[in-house]
């Protein structure tokens, strides 16, 4: 069965705000064996909303609609849902008397416009949300022939969550057929997406049951294989073999492939870490701390990572990993013979097993034609030798500063896999 889910508010149309509700939304609904295929934000408008209603009741089985069912003038999700159904409106006496008791219990006033929310659609099965005033809604109806699920659940999420948990998962697992979706989750560091996509793509596109999505940021490529089935066996069956052959065509990019999605490149390096009873110290100039900001997101991080310097200046960098001034007066803060003795510095004043230096060009300004903006030096050092690579990338500076980030991790993981 395929479902929907509409988030209702203007204030998500802007830059302030965003939906997160629909992402547990779609875990649950994925636990179940329902494919949400559209998601959809709408304002306030109530005729936006109508027309939203009905699209989505024409293309899905399932809807669920978030928000809109406070007690305001723009929370019109009761209404929209009436006008596309036709369906009438009734005030619930035990919902009033609830919202009464409650204005007495925070010894507040009730306004009058709060009563709105005892307003319950024909044949709704009202939600109880202890967590707020506004209940959730359950209708079980026909549209264009076809039987409909929707659901209206308050739009905080901690209301939205555990009311749809209670309240809506139940009711479905009682009505929607047997389905289990199988997942699996392959990583791949620092190969373009374009370049995966041609080297996947022929064989992804001959599995038509299971579903390949590619998701692609700064170095990092996330491949998800969903695949849904009666039998869970069997589904799980498909997205492995899949899973398989992709691993084989991916070689030394694929990082992991144990089917976790939060495996991150700076989990897989830390692993490596312990495994070769190694550590690890940074000496950062262009990524200001980001390679360990994200080793240090990880748990148990302290056990192989030292910790190192942000060497933004010459000065700190002759200070904190010893980079001779004649050097840099020489080759330029920006240059392989800097990154080399930044690695090989903090390694030996820290007593690390590995030293890692990064040194680049991350602009907008601060290019020359001879050292553009984008030119990154990435070095990593051990007692036996000092590796240094050269990159040129694009973007802006965050941009580069996340891809040089990218590639140093991807450099520790591939010498010491």
């Amino acid at each position: 069965m395929k479902s929907e889910i509409i988030a209702v508010g203007s204030e998500m149309l802007t830059p302030y705000r965003q939906d997160t509700n629909s992402l547990y939304l779609t875990e649950k609904l994925n636990g179940i064996g329902v494919t949400v295929a559209f998601k959809t934000i709408v304002g306030d408008r109530k005729k936006d909303l109508v027309n939203s209603i009905r699209t989505a009741l024409g293309r899905v089985d399932i809807l669920v609609l978030m928000g809109g069912l406070g007690p305001t003038e723009d929370d019109r999700t009761r209404e929209a849902v009436s006008d596309a159904l036709s369906l009438k409106i009734r005030r619930e006496g035990t919902l009033v008397a609830a919202l009464a008791a409650r204005a007495a219990q925070w010894r507040i006033p009730l306004p009058s416009n709060n009563l709105k929310q005892a307003d319950v659609l024909d044949g709704a099965v009202i939600l109880t949300n202890p967590n707020g005033s506004a209940p959730g809604q359950w209708i079980d109806t026909t549209f264009e022939d076809h039987r409909k699920l929707i659901m209206l659940v308050p739009g905080p999420p901690s209301e939205c969550k555990p009311l749809f948990d209670e309240e809506c998962l139940p009711r479905l697992r009682e009505i929607v057929p047997p389905r289990f979706i199988a997942k699996r989750t392959l990583r791949a560091a620092m190969i373009p997406e374009s370049q995966a996509d041609k080297l996947l793509a022929p064989v992804y596109t001959t599995y038509t049951d299971v579903e390949t999505t590619i998701l692609a940021h700064a170095g990092d490529i996330q491949l998800t294989l969903l695949c849904s089935k009666s039998n869970p066996e069997v589904a799980q069956r498909r997205v492995d073999e899949l899973a398989g052959r992709l691993e084989e065509l991916l070689e030394d990019w694929l990082y992991s492939s144990g089917g976790d999605s939060s495996d991150s490149l700076a989990q897989i390096v830390l692993y490596y870490l312990g495994l070769r009873q190694s550590t690890l110290a940074v000496a950062e100039s262009c990524t200001g701390g980001m390679i360990a900001e994200r080793i240090t997101q990880v748990s148990g991080a302290s056990r192989s990572f030292l910790g190192g310097a942000v060497v933004y200046s010459d000065t700190l960098k002759h200070a904190f990993a010893g980079v001779p001034p004649q050097m840099i007066a020489e080759h330029g803060a920006v240059s392989a013979q800097v990154a080399k003795a930044l690695a090989n510095g903090i390694r030996l004043r820290t007593g690390a097993t590995l030293g890692l230096g990064v040194t680049g060009v991350a602009g907008p300004t601060g290019g020359t034609e001879d050292k553009p903006v984008g030119l990154v030096y990435i070095a990593l050092s051990s007692a036996e030798d000092t590796e240094v690579i050269e990159k040129h990338f694009r973007g802006d500076r965050l941009g580069i500063r996340e891809w040089t980030t990218q590639q140093a991790l991807d450099l520790i993981r591939r010498i010491l896999r």
